[in-house]
């Protein structure tokens, strides 16, 4: 019998099983046969501290020194662009996004592939870079083993009950503990409508991307991530190519997802609108869920109904740039411990505020 269960290997549960291990015996149980195989599989992999809500960028600036203690990080860059008829929407982004204006030509030889009767408009923020995700997600599995708990994959939650006992979870085998922490991704509010919990309305949302060829047979080493304004589009080098995202936010149900051909169609539209170079036939296409709750922020805690439900959801797509912070913290609550944050912070990411 384990202290703790935590059902989902995704970067959450991962993070938050590796922090609780330090002072509990824990058990992951991962549904899929890999870890990290739905939203953490398919992230951008970016930190950049000004992004996300006031509460997640609490999150993001906390998480610093772990990042960069491991070495997970590599400067990458962050560069908006914007047609002359976009004036107002870039100076929103300029004001919330931590970018400075810079000239276009200073945005062209950063992208050379930008159209310059195009650009009119550029902000840059050098302080965004690359996350090693494959590392930070094995590290954190290797925490967890050091500290007698176990990753389970294969493991399908059917059947969640609670006795005096505690917690009893038939996922393939039966497994029990008298904590159980909910970090389910996209299927947070299935596992607590399993277990009698009183769902928070977790939903999960679509995002799409492609991968092309290197435009024009650049180099894209060292090209920042770079954005259409008010995230319209987004394209991040990855290993030798481009990885290109229309940025869309669908409301779905929990799935494998995939990418939607005409939602991607239009995304790569709006990013060659502002290239030089032709999109051509993409290498691959995917699609990944961001699951939010309806505050779009974090839930992180115990629920204030059954306190030995522990809510790890509602990353939204900050789940890798937070986890360091995020599992911290959660691992502070459930072991009675003050937390670091500060309590206007704490009062955002508790699932309390929801039950309200």
């Amino acid at each position: 019998m384990s202290d703790i269960i935590v059902i989902g290997g995704g970067i959450a549960g991962l993070s938050a099983a590796a922090r609780l291990s330090a002072d509990a015996r824990v058990t992951v149980l991962e549904m899929e046969s890999a870890t990290g195989y739905h939203a953490s599989g398919r992230s951008a992999a970016l930190i950049e501290e000004n992004y996300g809500a006031p509460s997640v960028q609490a999150l993001n600036k906390a998480s610093m020194g772990h990042f960069e203690d491991g070495k997970y990080l590599t400067q990458r860059g962050l560069l908006i662009v914007a047609q002359a008829d976009d004036t107002e929407a870039f100076n929103h982004d300029l004001d919330h996004m931590g970018v400075h204006a810079i000239s276009p030509s200073e945005a062209l030889d950063m992208v050379p592939i930008l159209d310059p009767a195009k650009v009119a408009h550029a902000g840059y923020h050098a302080e965004a870079f690359d996350i090693d995700t494959d590392r930070l997600m094995q590290d954190f599995i290797r925490t967890i083993r050091a500290g007698g708990g176990q990753v389970i994959t294969d493991a399908t939650v059917t059947e969640i009950r609670q006795d005096s006992h505690g917690w009893h979870i038939r996922a393939g085998g039966e497994y029990s503990a008298p904590t159980l922490v909910n970090a389910a991704g996209a299927w947070a509010d299935l596992v607590a409508g399993i277990a009698g919990v009183t769902p928070l309305g977790i939903i999960p949302h679509r995002r799409s991307m492609a991968r092309l060829a290197a435009p024009g047979g650049h180099d894209t080493t060292r090209w920042p991530m770079f954005f259409g304004t008010g995230e319209s589009w987004y394209a991040k080098p990855d290993a030798g190519a481009l990885l290109v995202s229309p940025a869309e936010e669908v409301a779905t149900h929990p799935h494998d997802a995939y990418a939607d051909d005409m939602t991607l169609a239009e995304g790569l539209d709006r990013y060659e609108q502002m290239v030089m170079h032709p999109v051509t036939k993409p290498v691959a296409t995917w699609a990944g869920l961001r699951s939010f709750a309806p505050d779009r922020t974090l839930v992180l805690g115990r629920d204030p109904d059954v306190p030995e439900f522990v809510w790890c959801a509602g990353q939204g797509g900050y789940g890798f740039q937070t986890s360091p912070a995020a599992s911290t913290f959660l691992a502070d609550l459930v072991m009675g411990r003050a937390p670091a944050l500060d309590a206007t912070t704490v009062a955002a990411l508790r699932p309390d505020r929801l039950r309200l």
